[in-house]
């Protein structure tokens, strides 16, 4: 029993450190950010926000709806050379079927330009896998929820391929948290970090931009007088994210980040709208616009644009 209550009394107090040390930045970061009049007047209660988006799972969540849910994806990718001509691309359609508890995909209709697949049928491009990785599914994939709680990514045990993926949802799904296993970058993600959130301006505004849905608008953005040597300390130059005034629930969000690490470097621009589908949160527009170099590997340059359509509640 003394055991017992040692265990719970230690886990109790390092929940209330981390708590502690979480406020501790949500804090500062409060004491940083800008708001419009608009939200002035609004009353909104700015903490309690920021602690909101630090911890906010919707995201996650409308990501994780696709596995439950049938529809119909048009996709499209695209790669180019060095003077901006397409060198190989990717126009299809598909439609993931949902029963008993299962998902598979079928493609409706598919069109490739120049060296998209090798003589395997497998992609020659690393940014078509990635793609693959987030809308394509292989075979029948049974047993998934939606529950986030207790959903954690992990690249323990994965190697390559496999672990760059896993290590791109965690920079997808948690954008500006710590992510392991990135060489120079993994602790240059953290915008609320009380030294890296001195190299961003933060704002709060309002916005009916998307859909006409009231939201509050939350900007973290580079700023503009940092030094070199201060803008190796950083990853993110804006995320913008628009949250429902009434749910608070993410119905959009903007990434730009950039990076030089010698070995590596990349520009990267991504956006992603969502929208009611019964109760079910989900993406239905998402695009994708980079630029990266890894050594040894080529400079790769593309886009991808996914639109998802006819949704099927089970």
């Amino acid at each position: 029993m003394r055991t017992g209550a040692l265990a719970l009394g230690l886990l109790g107090a390092l929940g209330a450190k981390a708590q502690t040390a979480d406020s501790a930045e949500v804090e500062a970061v409060r004491r940083m950010v800008t708001l419009s009049e608009v939200v002035v007047r609004s009353d909104l209660n700015v903490p309690r926000f920021l602690q909101r988006i630090r911890n906010d799972s919707s995201y996650y969540k409308a990501f994780k709806n696709l596995h439950i849910l049938g529809y119909t994806s048009e996709n499209y990718i695209e790669l180019f050379d060095k003077k901006g001509r397409s060198q190989a691309g990717l126009r299809s359609k598909t439609r993931q079927h949902r029963d008993r508890n299962c998902r598979t995909m079928e493609v409706l209709e598919e069109a490739v330009t120049g060296d998209f697949y090798d003589g395997n049928h497998n992609y020659n491009y690393y940014t078509a896998q990635l793609y693959d990785a987030f809308f394509f599914t292989h075979g029948t994939v049974c047993g998934e929820t939606n529950i986030v709680a207790g959903s954690q990514h992990s690249v323990q045990g994965k190697k390559g391929l496999e672990k760059n993926k896993e290590q791109l949802k965690m920079l997808f799904f948690n954008p500006g948290q710590k992510i392991p296993g990135i060489p120079f970058i993994g602790n240059k993600l953290d915008v609320f970090d009380e030294e890296i959130a001195q190299k961003y301006n933060y704002s709060i505004d309002t916005s009916s931009v998307i859909n006409g849905i009231p939201c509050y608008v939350f900007r973290i953005e580079r700023r503009d007088d940092l030094s070199r040597s201060e803008r190796g300390d950083i990853v993110f130059d804006n995320i913008t994210t628009w949250f429902n005034q009434k749910t608070m629930e993410i119905v959009g969000r903007n990434y730009d980040l950039s990076y030089d690490a010698g070995v590596y470097d990349f520009d990267v621009h991504m956006k992603v709208e969502m929208m009611k589908v019964g109760d079910y949160l989900v993406p239905y527009t998402l695009s994708y616009r980079g630029n990266w170099h890894l050594m040894f590997k080529g400079r790769e340059r593309g886009l991808f644009n996914a639109t998802l359509h006819d949704f099927k509640i089970p």
